[in-house]
Protein backbone atom coordinates (compact mmCIF):
# COMPACT_ATOMS: atom_id res chain seq x y z
CA UNK A 1 0.00 0.00 0.00
CA UNK A 2 1.06 3.64 -1.28
CA UNK A 3 1.87 5.97 1.93
CA UNK A 4 -0.86 8.14 -0.25
CA UNK A 5 -3.36 5.47 0.00
CA UNK A 6 -2.74 4.76 3.77
CA UNK A 7 -2.54 8.79 4.39
CA UNK A 8 -6.15 9.03 3.00
CA UNK A 9 -7.67 6.09 4.59
CA UNK A 10 -7.10 7.32 8.38
CA UNK A 11 -8.32 10.90 7.03
CA UNK A 12 -11.55 9.57 6.19
CA UNK A 13 -12.04 7.07 8.87
CA UNK A 14 -11.02 9.37 11.15
CA UNK A 15 -13.76 11.90 9.88
CA UNK A 16 -16.40 9.81 9.37
CA UNK A 17 -15.84 8.52 13.48
CA UNK A 18 -15.05 12.65 14.26
CA UNK A 19 -18.34 13.09 12.99
CA UNK A 20 -20.70 10.45 14.20
CA UNK A 21 -18.55 10.11 18.03
CA UNK A 22 -18.49 13.51 18.24
CA UNK A 23 -22.27 14.53 17.39
CA UNK A 24 -23.35 11.65 19.64
CA UNK A 25 -20.73 12.94 23.16
CA UNK A 26 -22.33 16.35 22.41
CA UNK A 27 -25.98 15.20 23.87
CA UNK A 28 -25.22 15.56 27.52
CA UNK A 29 -25.18 19.72 27.10
CA UNK A 30 -28.75 19.09 25.66
CA UNK A 31 -29.74 17.67 29.28
CA UNK A 32 -31.06 20.60 30.78
CA UNK A 33 -32.70 22.55 28.01
CA UNK A 34 -34.43 19.61 27.12
CA UNK A 35 -35.34 18.38 30.15
CA UNK A 36 -36.46 22.10 31.32
CA UNK A 37 -38.74 22.73 28.14
CA UNK A 38 -40.26 19.14 27.74
CA UNK A 39 -41.18 19.24 31.51
CA UNK A 40 -39.05 15.56 31.83
CA UNK A 41 -36.83 14.59 34.23
CA UNK A 42 -33.24 13.87 34.22
CA UNK A 43 -34.16 9.90 34.67
CA UNK A 44 -36.23 10.00 31.33
CA UNK A 45 -33.40 11.93 29.36
CA UNK A 46 -31.01 9.65 30.86
CA UNK A 47 -33.42 6.40 29.89
CA UNK A 48 -33.03 7.77 26.36
CA UNK A 49 -29.19 8.05 25.88
CA UNK A 50 -29.15 4.35 28.08
CA UNK A 51 -32.07 3.14 25.26
CA UNK A 52 -29.22 4.44 22.20
CA UNK A 53 -26.38 2.29 23.85
CA UNK A 54 -28.29 -0.69 24.59
CA UNK A 55 -29.79 -0.56 20.93
CA UNK A 56 -26.40 0.33 19.32
CA UNK A 57 -24.76 -2.50 21.03
CA UNK A 58 -27.32 -4.87 20.52
CA UNK A 59 -27.13 -3.84 16.42
CA UNK A 60 -23.71 -3.74 16.50
CA UNK A 61 -22.92 -7.47 15.94
CA UNK A 62 -24.90 -7.47 12.66
CA UNK A 63 -24.08 -4.21 11.41
CA UNK A 64 -20.58 -5.91 11.93
CA UNK A 65 -21.42 -8.98 10.37
CA UNK A 66 -23.13 -7.45 7.17
CA UNK A 67 -19.87 -5.31 7.48
CA UNK A 68 -17.84 -8.53 7.00
CA UNK A 69 -20.12 -9.90 4.53
CA UNK A 70 -21.21 -6.73 2.13
CA UNK A 71 -18.61 -4.62 2.95
CA UNK A 72 -18.78 -1.11 5.03
CA UNK A 73 -20.03 1.26 2.19
CA UNK A 74 -23.76 0.27 2.16
CA UNK A 75 -23.77 -0.29 5.99
CA UNK A 76 -22.49 3.58 6.46
CA UNK A 77 -25.05 5.17 3.78
CA UNK A 78 -28.08 3.17 5.18
CA UNK A 79 -26.82 3.99 8.81
CA UNK A 80 -26.09 7.96 8.06
CA UNK A 81 -29.41 8.07 6.42
CA UNK A 82 -31.28 6.84 9.62
CA UNK A 83 -28.59 8.99 11.62
CA UNK A 84 -29.49 12.14 9.84
CA UNK A 85 -33.66 10.93 10.60
CA UNK A 86 -33.22 10.46 14.02
CA UNK A 87 -31.97 13.64 14.84
CA UNK A 88 -34.75 15.50 12.51
CA UNK A 89 -37.27 13.93 14.29
CA UNK A 90 -35.43 14.84 17.84
CA UNK A 91 -36.04 18.22 16.88
CA UNK A 92 -39.36 18.00 16.50
CA UNK A 93 -40.37 16.01 19.90
CA UNK A 94 -42.33 16.88 22.51
CA UNK A 95 -42.59 13.92 25.18
CA UNK A 96 -40.29 11.63 26.80
CA UNK A 97 -41.55 8.73 24.65
CA UNK A 98 -40.89 10.75 21.14
CA UNK A 99 -37.19 11.22 22.81
CA UNK A 100 -36.76 7.63 23.35
CA UNK A 101 -37.96 6.29 19.91
CA UNK A 102 -35.71 9.33 18.16
CA UNK A 103 -32.98 10.09 19.92
CA UNK A 104 -33.10 6.80 22.01
CA UNK A 105 -33.84 4.07 18.96
CA UNK A 106 -33.19 5.28 15.77
CA UNK A 107 -30.16 7.28 16.60
CA UNK A 108 -28.79 4.05 18.69
CA UNK A 109 -29.34 1.98 15.52
CA UNK A 110 -27.69 4.36 13.10
CA UNK A 111 -24.52 4.54 15.56
CA UNK A 112 -24.13 0.92 15.23
CA UNK A 113 -23.04 1.62 11.33
CA UNK A 114 -21.21 5.12 11.25
CA UNK A 115 -18.72 4.14 14.21
CA UNK A 116 -15.64 2.24 15.29
CA UNK A 117 -16.76 -1.24 14.79
CA UNK A 118 -17.25 -0.86 10.74
CA UNK A 119 -14.50 1.80 10.00
CA UNK A 120 -12.05 -0.04 11.94
CA UNK A 121 -12.95 -3.51 10.49
CA UNK A 122 -12.68 -1.67 7.39
CA UNK A 123 -9.44 -0.42 8.41
CA UNK A 124 -8.00 -3.44 9.39
CA UNK A 125 -9.06 -5.05 6.34
CA UNK A 126 -7.15 -2.66 4.01
CA UNK A 127 -3.58 -1.45 5.94
CA UNK A 128 -0.78 -4.09 6.34
CA UNK A 129 -0.79 -5.50 9.76
CA UNK A 130 2.53 -4.03 10.40
CA UNK A 131 0.52 -0.59 9.99
CA UNK A 132 -2.68 -2.15 11.96
CA UNK A 133 -2.34 -0.80 15.34
CA UNK A 134 -0.94 2.80 15.08
CA UNK A 135 -3.84 3.05 12.24
CA UNK A 136 -6.46 1.74 14.46
CA UNK A 137 -5.23 4.66 17.15
CA UNK A 138 -5.36 7.28 14.68
CA UNK A 139 -8.44 6.41 13.68
CA UNK A 140 -9.84 6.35 16.62
CA UNK A 141 -8.39 10.06 17.42
CA UNK A 142 -11.17 11.21 15.11
CA UNK A 143 -13.68 10.44 18.17
CA UNK A 144 -11.91 12.88 20.03
CA UNK A 145 -11.36 15.15 17.43
CA UNK A 146 -14.85 15.05 17.23
CA UNK A 147 -15.88 15.59 21.10
CA UNK A 148 -14.01 18.88 21.14
CA UNK A 149 -15.73 20.43 17.68
CA UNK A 150 -18.62 19.41 18.36
CA UNK A 151 -19.54 19.57 21.96
CA UNK A 152 -18.77 23.58 22.11
CA UNK A 153 -20.94 23.90 18.50
CA UNK A 154 -23.28 22.06 20.34
CA UNK A 155 -23.45 24.11 22.68
CA UNK A 156 -22.76 27.21 20.95
CA UNK A 157 -26.17 26.33 18.64
CA UNK A 158 -28.55 25.53 21.66
CA UNK A 159 -27.31 29.26 23.22
CA UNK A 160 -28.31 30.59 19.44
CA UNK A 161 -31.00 29.09 18.42
CA UNK A 162 -32.12 26.99 20.79
CA UNK A 163 -31.82 23.00 21.41
CA UNK A 164 -34.12 21.83 18.81
CA UNK A 165 -32.51 23.91 15.63
CA UNK A 166 -29.30 22.74 16.91
CA UNK A 167 -30.36 19.20 16.44
CA UNK A 168 -31.47 19.93 12.71
CA UNK A 169 -28.00 21.77 12.34
CA UNK A 170 -25.98 18.15 13.85
CA UNK A 171 -28.57 16.27 11.21
CA UNK A 172 -27.05 18.39 8.19
CA UNK A 173 -23.44 17.52 9.76
CA UNK A 174 -24.26 13.70 9.03
CA UNK A 175 -24.61 14.21 5.13
CA UNK A 176 -20.57 14.04 4.90
CA UNK A 177 -20.63 11.33 5.87
CA UNK A 178 -22.04 8.52 2.93
CA UNK A 179 -20.05 10.91 0.13
CA UNK A 180 -16.60 10.07 2.09
CA UNK A 181 -17.56 6.38 2.51
CA UNK A 182 -16.95 5.85 -1.21
CA UNK A 183 -13.34 6.00 -0.50
CA UNK A 184 -13.67 2.76 1.54
CA UNK A 185 -15.25 1.33 -1.69
CA UNK A 186 -12.55 2.39 -4.07
CA UNK A 187 -9.71 1.59 -2.05
CA UNK A 188 -11.31 -2.44 -1.34
CA UNK A 189 -10.99 -2.89 -5.39
CA UNK A 190 -7.18 -1.86 -5.00
CA UNK A 191 -4.08 -3.27 -3.37
CA UNK A 192 -5.83 -4.86 0.18
CA UNK A 193 -3.51 -7.30 1.78
CA UNK A 194 -5.25 -11.30 1.84
CA UNK A 195 -7.21 -11.80 4.77
CA UNK A 196 -5.37 -13.97 7.52
CA UNK A 197 -6.47 -17.78 8.11
CA UNK A 198 -8.89 -17.68 4.87
CA UNK A 199 -10.14 -20.77 5.38
CA UNK A 200 -12.06 -20.22 8.79
CA UNK A 201 -15.94 -19.54 8.82
CA UNK A 202 -17.97 -17.21 10.97
CA UNK A 203 -19.26 -20.38 12.81
CA UNK A 204 -15.91 -21.84 13.86
CA UNK A 205 -14.28 -18.25 14.63
CA UNK A 206 -17.69 -17.53 17.08
CA UNK A 207 -16.99 -21.25 18.69
CA UNK A 208 -13.36 -20.13 18.97
CA UNK A 209 -14.20 -16.96 20.09
CA UNK A 210 -16.96 -18.25 23.02
CA UNK A 211 -14.25 -20.46 24.35
CA UNK A 212 -11.70 -18.41 24.63
CA UNK A 213 -11.36 -17.10 28.19
CA UNK A 214 -9.35 -13.94 27.39
CA UNK A 215 -12.39 -12.97 24.81
CA UNK A 216 -14.97 -13.15 27.98
CA UNK A 217 -12.54 -11.21 30.16
CA UNK A 218 -12.40 -8.93 27.26
CA UNK A 219 -16.24 -8.74 27.01
CA UNK A 220 -16.51 -7.86 30.95
CA UNK A 221 -13.68 -5.00 30.97
CA UNK A 222 -15.22 -3.42 27.74
CA UNK A 223 -18.16 -2.76 30.09
CA UNK A 224 -16.68 -1.16 32.31
CA UNK A 225 -15.66 1.75 29.40
CA UNK A 226 -19.10 2.09 28.14
CA UNK A 227 -20.29 2.37 32.25
CA UNK A 228 -17.41 5.70 32.08
CA UNK A 229 -17.53 7.16 29.25
CA UNK A 230 -21.99 7.10 29.35
CA UNK A 231 -21.87 8.64 32.80
CA UNK A 232 -19.25 11.14 32.27
CA UNK A 233 -20.60 12.18 28.83
CA UNK A 234 -24.04 12.59 30.05
CA UNK A 235 -24.01 13.46 33.39
CA UNK A 236 -20.88 15.84 33.55
CA UNK A 237 -22.47 19.08 32.74
CA UNK A 238 -25.11 18.66 34.88
CA UNK A 239 -23.06 17.50 37.60
CA UNK A 240 -20.32 20.95 36.73
CA UNK A 241 -24.12 23.13 36.54
CA UNK A 242 -25.19 22.08 39.65
CA UNK A 243 -21.72 23.29 41.20
CA UNK A 244 -21.95 26.56 39.79
CA UNK A 245 -20.07 26.08 36.30
CA UNK A 246 -21.64 27.53 33.28
CA UNK A 247 -23.28 25.62 30.67
CA UNK A 248 -20.12 26.84 28.84
CA UNK A 249 -17.47 26.02 30.79
CA UNK A 250 -19.19 22.39 30.80
CA UNK A 251 -18.94 22.17 27.46
CA UNK A 252 -15.65 23.23 26.76
CA UNK A 253 -14.38 20.59 29.65
CA UNK A 254 -16.04 17.50 27.49
CA UNK A 255 -14.51 18.80 24.59
CA UNK A 256 -11.21 19.50 26.61
CA UNK A 257 -11.65 15.59 27.14
CA UNK A 258 -11.76 15.51 23.07
CA UNK A 259 -8.76 17.68 22.67
CA UNK A 260 -6.45 15.69 25.14
CA UNK A 261 -7.94 12.22 23.95
CA UNK A 262 -6.26 12.50 20.75
CA UNK A 263 -2.92 12.45 22.09
CA UNK A 264 -4.22 9.37 24.25
CA UNK A 265 -5.83 7.55 21.55
CA UNK A 266 -3.00 8.28 19.75
CA UNK A 267 -0.25 6.64 22.04
CA UNK A 268 -2.92 3.87 22.61
CA UNK A 269 -2.04 2.92 19.17
CA UNK A 270 1.39 3.44 19.40
CA UNK A 271 2.57 1.50 22.22
CA UNK A 272 0.06 -1.15 21.14
CA UNK A 273 2.01 -2.23 18.81
CA UNK A 274 5.41 -2.33 20.76
CA UNK A 275 3.66 -3.85 24.24
CA UNK A 276 1.52 -6.49 25.18
CA UNK A 277 -2.43 -4.53 25.03
CA UNK A 278 -3.84 -6.33 27.81
CA UNK A 279 -1.42 -4.72 30.28
CA UNK A 280 -1.87 -1.46 28.67
CA UNK A 281 -5.62 -2.06 29.21
CA UNK A 282 -4.56 -2.49 32.53
CA UNK A 283 -2.99 0.20 33.15
CA UNK A 284 -5.35 2.65 31.28
CA UNK A 285 -8.22 1.39 33.23
CA UNK A 286 -6.40 1.63 37.15
CA UNK A 287 -5.30 5.30 35.20
CA UNK A 288 -9.26 5.96 35.46
CA UNK A 289 -10.08 4.94 38.60
CA UNK A 290 -7.25 7.16 39.93
CA UNK A 291 -8.06 10.26 38.25
CA UNK A 292 -12.17 9.70 39.22
CA UNK A 293 -10.69 9.46 42.58
CA UNK A 294 -8.69 12.15 43.20
CA UNK A 295 -11.22 14.54 41.26
CA UNK A 296 -14.03 13.74 44.04
CA UNK A 297 -11.97 13.93 46.62
CA UNK A 298 -10.93 17.30 45.74
CA UNK A 299 -12.94 20.93 46.28
CA UNK A 300 -14.45 21.64 42.76
CA UNK A 301 -13.59 24.71 41.04
CA UNK A 302 -12.55 25.69 37.04
CA UNK A 303 -8.79 24.29 37.82
CA UNK A 304 -10.23 20.68 38.94
CA UNK A 305 -12.43 20.31 36.65
CA UNK A 306 -9.87 21.40 33.80
CA UNK A 307 -7.53 19.28 35.19
CA UNK A 308 -10.03 16.29 35.68
CA UNK A 309 -11.09 16.71 32.07
CA UNK A 310 -7.29 16.64 30.72
CA UNK A 311 -6.03 13.81 32.59
CA UNK A 312 -9.53 11.55 31.85
CA UNK A 313 -8.78 12.51 27.97
CA UNK A 314 -5.76 10.98 27.76
CA UNK A 315 -7.64 7.54 29.17
CA UNK A 316 -10.64 8.04 27.23
CA UNK A 317 -10.74 6.40 23.92
CA UNK A 318 -7.76 4.64 24.55
CA UNK A 319 -9.41 1.34 24.82
CA UNK A 320 -11.10 1.23 21.41
CA UNK A 321 -7.60 0.63 19.62
CA UNK A 322 -6.15 -1.62 22.44
CA UNK A 323 -9.18 -3.21 22.20
CA UNK A 324 -10.12 -3.87 18.78
CA UNK A 325 -6.32 -4.47 18.05
CA UNK A 326 -6.29 -7.21 21.08
CA UNK A 327 -9.35 -9.28 19.02
CA UNK A 328 -7.46 -8.79 15.93
CA UNK A 329 -4.12 -10.05 17.25
CA UNK A 330 -5.98 -13.40 18.69
CA UNK A 331 -8.42 -14.18 16.15
CA UNK A 332 -7.46 -12.23 13.04
CA UNK A 333 -9.33 -9.62 10.42
CA UNK A 334 -11.77 -11.73 8.14
CA UNK A 335 -14.22 -11.79 11.15
CA UNK A 336 -12.80 -8.66 12.94
CA UNK A 337 -16.37 -6.76 12.54
CA UNK A 338 -18.90 -9.24 13.85
CA UNK A 339 -16.07 -10.17 17.17
CA UNK A 340 -15.26 -6.58 17.96
CA UNK A 341 -19.15 -5.89 17.36
CA UNK A 342 -19.94 -8.20 20.29
CA UNK A 343 -17.18 -7.02 22.32
CA UNK A 344 -18.63 -3.90 21.38
CA UNK A 345 -22.73 -4.54 22.63
CA UNK A 346 -20.92 -5.18 26.22
CA UNK A 347 -19.62 -1.84 25.93
CA UNK A 348 -22.83 -0.88 25.14
CA UNK A 349 -24.79 -2.17 27.97
CA UNK A 350 -22.20 -0.41 30.72
CA UNK A 351 -22.92 2.78 28.46
CA UNK A 352 -26.80 1.68 29.22
CA UNK A 353 -25.61 1.43 32.92
CA UNK A 354 -23.99 4.90 32.94
CA UNK A 355 -26.25 6.88 31.42
CA UNK A 356 -29.21 5.45 32.73
CA UNK A 357 -27.56 4.45 36.40
CA UNK A 358 -26.46 8.46 36.74
CA UNK A 359 -30.23 10.09 36.21
CA UNK A 360 -31.65 7.15 38.65
CA UNK A 361 -29.28 8.04 41.44
CA UNK A 362 -29.54 11.60 41.52
CA UNK A 363 -33.01 11.57 41.01
CA UNK A 364 -33.39 8.91 44.31
CA UNK A 365 -29.94 10.40 46.33
CA UNK A 366 -29.94 13.67 45.31
CA UNK A 367 -26.10 13.86 43.93
CA UNK A 368 -23.80 11.78 41.58
CA UNK A 369 -21.86 11.00 44.91
CA UNK A 370 -22.86 7.53 44.39
CA UNK A 371 -21.89 7.56 40.54
CA UNK A 372 -18.63 8.56 41.23
CA UNK A 373 -17.64 6.12 43.48
CA UNK A 374 -18.96 3.47 41.83
CA UNK A 375 -17.19 4.43 38.83
CA UNK A 376 -13.18 3.75 40.61
CA UNK A 377 -14.08 0.42 42.10
CA UNK A 378 -15.54 -0.87 38.47
CA UNK A 379 -12.06 1.18 36.95
CA UNK A 380 -10.28 -1.02 39.53
CA UNK A 381 -11.90 -4.27 38.91
CA UNK A 382 -11.23 -3.73 34.91
CA UNK A 383 -7.90 -3.05 35.32
CA UNK A 384 -7.26 -6.74 37.24
CA UNK A 385 -9.96 -8.26 34.45
CA UNK A 386 -7.44 -7.38 31.27
CA UNK A 387 -4.18 -8.97 33.40
CA UNK A 388 -4.51 -12.74 33.10
CA UNK A 389 -6.11 -12.92 29.30
CA UNK A 390 -3.87 -14.48 26.97
CA UNK A 391 -3.16 -12.56 24.12
CA UNK A 392 -1.52 -15.37 21.65
CA UNK A 393 -3.30 -15.89 18.28
CA UNK A 394 -5.71 -18.66 18.79
CA UNK A 395 -3.34 -20.71 16.08
CA UNK A 396 -0.34 -20.65 18.05
CA UNK A 397 -2.32 -21.69 21.71
CA UNK A 398 -4.25 -24.75 19.71
CA UNK A 399 -0.79 -25.73 18.58
CA UNK A 400 0.54 -28.95 20.45
CA UNK A 401 3.86 -27.63 22.73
Amino acid sequence: MRQSQFVLLLLVGGTIVAVSMGIRQSFGVFLQPVVTDLEITRTAFGLTIAIQNLIWGLAQPFAGMLTDKYGSLRVLILSSLLYIAGLVLTAHTSSATGLHLSLGMMVGLAMSGTTFTVVLSAIGRLVPPEKRSVAFGIVSAGGSIGMFTFVPLGQLFIGLYGWSTAFLILAGCVMIVPLLSLVFQRQSREDAPAPDRPDETLSQVLRSAGAHSGYLLLNCGFLVCGFHVAFIATHLPAFLNDSAISPMRSAFALGLIGVFNILGTYLAGFYGGRYRKKYLLSGLYLGRALVIAVFIALPLSDVTVMLFAAAMGLLWLGTIPLTSGLVAEIFGVRYGGTLFGIVFFSHQVGSFLGAWLGGYLFETTGSYTLMWQLAVLLGIIAALLHWPIRDDPVAAQAAPA
